[in-house]
């Protein structure tokens, strides 16, 4: 079971490496065989299963994001725990609602990332 408290402190600091624009710092969170489903992955670049595999497809696609978006901050709203997940909801870009179901692994990284978004 993820406590509360540790859902809360990961979450914090992985909103503060994305409003800080610190790459690094916000793959520090995910584990090297995170996988990463978003309709934003399928609507940017083109792949209608919108599934990234591996570190270096997450860095390449946040990459993209950190220069598509310069003004990117995040706000978080609610953190959920599960068992092995959580799910954060927040605001980002253009104050858009969002909402993360995030997989942790046993060493609490991230592994398995869905994505959904208020979409017009």
């Amino acid at each position: 079971m993820i406590r509360q408290q540790d859902a809360e402190k990961l979450v914090e600091e992985w909103v503060e490496a994305w409003n800080r624009r610190d790459l690094d710092a916000i793959l520090e969170h995910y584990a090297d065989e995170v996988e990463l489903t978003s309709p934003f992955v399928a609507q940017v670049l083109g792949d209608p299963a919108g599934t990234l595999r591996g570190k270096e497809q997450v860095r390449s696609y946040f990459a993209m994001g950190l220069a598509m978006f310069p003004d990117l901050a995040f706000r978080v709203g609610q953190v959920c725990c599960g068992v092995q997940s959580m799910v954060v909801c927040y605001h980002a870009v253009d104050d858009t609602p969002a909402a993360e179901l995030m997989v942790l692994n046993e060493t609490g990284k991230i592994v398995r990332v869905m994505a959904h978004y208020l979409m017009d």
